[in-house]
């Protein structure tokens, strides 16, 4: 991992990792809402029962925090893993109705500030990642 790499690395799998911390006994209920919200991006975890969800995105928050803050997880994996997650975060913003302004595709609306603000993590997974695949053009990968 480069030097360069840790502040942002530190920030954002500090972050998940609380997230996904706090998210190991969701109630039903709370596991059901966020579930809807995840249904805006990817369809599919509709088919999911609620706990099921909530055990899930639990454990891969956890996971991708963890990986973010262990030096010796290529920042490519690490940036690969963060952008998925950030674009699915992204995704269920700009799905989700009531989110963004009317009239706007992207302006958050109040209810949408909250998970606007987690484009932060699309953009530094994608830094990674080109960062990564620009280093290994040159030869040098993660190694700074």
């Amino acid at each position: 991992m480069k030097l360069s790499h840790l502040p942002l690395r530190l920030a954002a799998g500090a972050f998940i990792l609380n997230s996904g911390l706090t998210k190991r006994n969701l109630p039903p209920e709370a596991a059901g809402q966020l579930q809807g919200m995840a249904a805006n991006a990817v369809p599919q975890v509709t088919k999911m029962k609620p706990e099921e969800f909530g055990k899930a995105l639990s454990a891969g928050e956890i996971a991708l925090g963890a990986a973010l803050l262990t030096p010796f997880v290529p920042s490519s994996l690490a940036g690969a893993a963060l952008t998925a997650f950030g674009g699915g975060l992204v995704r269920m913003y700009l799905n989700t109705p009531g989110m963004t302004q009317e009239g706007s595709a992207v302006r958050p609306s109040q209810d949408g500030t909250a998970i606007a603000k987690d484009v932060w993590l699309l953009g530094g997974g994608l830094t990674l990642l080109v960062d990564a695949l620009m280093s290994g053009r040159s030869g040098s990968g993660d190694a700074r």
